[in-house]
């Protein structure tokens, strides 16, 4: 597969170029000096307006759908050759079956985007392996019979642990319902992106040490042994399992998985409103 990155292309969309292709789609003049000004409006940087002359506002709304507009006829060029690609602003793959085709896909997108004043990103493209490479945080694994599954690429993973992390970290002073509120607003949105994954295994993994980290919470607030004592039996647990946890109370992430999972169960975790990723 061939692996594109376009070099700082929001900042080196060539306005004239652009308007050239939204000329070709809008007949209203008015539209395209709107776009015009739009593109040529400085930026304030420390009190101080800076001229632009080239690329497009980045986080602008806007942006992404120009970069398609500006894109158009090199994807027209791709699907016309009959390559399978897929693309997302300046990001795109295009799957091929050998390394030698990969290499002529790669200079042929040299050329075309050469012919728009971009340019490729040589450390971020490469011709390799589709295993290899992710795009857009998705990754691929075999599966049985040696077919290419998608998975969630390891740095999105880590990404979204380290968001965990910082949302259930036990010094934040909130209760475990706050926790768990702030939890599903991010888990929602990840879970409805990545849900293209056939990783179940994973999801579900991911579920299991979420649920470790709410009961390190419950057990931090607890603080005392004869409070946690207290807490424990209250929700059903033996004698002997509470005076465990409350002998080592301060122990708080080992029990939240060797000891407090007997009553901070599955199903109690899910009743505070957490999603879980696994279906």
């Amino acid at each position: 597969m061939g692996d594109v990155d376009l070099e700082k292309f929001f900042d080196r969309v060539n306005h004239d170029v652009l308007l050239g292709r939204l000329a070709k789609r809008i007949e209203d003049k008015r539209v395209l000096r709107l776009m015009r000004r739009d593109l040529e409006a400085g930026v304030m940087a420390n009190g101080v307006v800076i001229e632009r002359h080239a690329g497009t506002p980045q986080g602008g709304p806007l942006s992404p759908l120009l970069a398609h507009v500006l894109l158009d006829e090199v994807d027209k060029e791709l699907e016309r050759r009959g390559h399978a690609f897929v693309r997302y602003a300046d990001d795109g793959n295009v799957y091929v079956r050998s390394r030698k085709a990969g290499e002529r896909v790669l200079v042929f997108l040299r050329k075309k985007y050469g012919h728009l004043r971009l340019r490729i990103n040589a450390k971020k493209s490469a011709v390799a392996r589709v295993i290899t490479r992710e795009f857009l945080g998705i990754a691929f694994w075999r599966g049985a019979g040696g077919k290419l599954r998608r998975r969630v690429a390891d740095k999105a993973l880590e990404a979204m642990k380290n968001r965990v992390r910082a949302i259930t970290g036990r010094s934040r002073g909130r209760s475990v319902r706050q926790v768990v509120e702030e939890l599903s607003r991010y888990l929602t949105g990840w879970r409805a992106y990545f849900c293209m994954a056939e990783t179940p295994e994973v999801f579900r993994s991911l579920d299991e040490w979420i649920r470790h980290r709410l009961r390190h919470i419950h057990l931090k607030h607890w603080k005392t042994a004869t409070r946690a004592h207290a807490e424990v039996r209250a929700r059903g647990a033996s004698e002997e399992l509470a005076r465990r946890v409350g002998v080592r109370c301060q122990r708080w992430w080992y029990h939240s998985t060797h000891a407090a999972h007997v009553v901070l169960t599955k199903e109690y975790c899910d009743g505070l409103g957490g999603p879980r990723l696994a279906t």
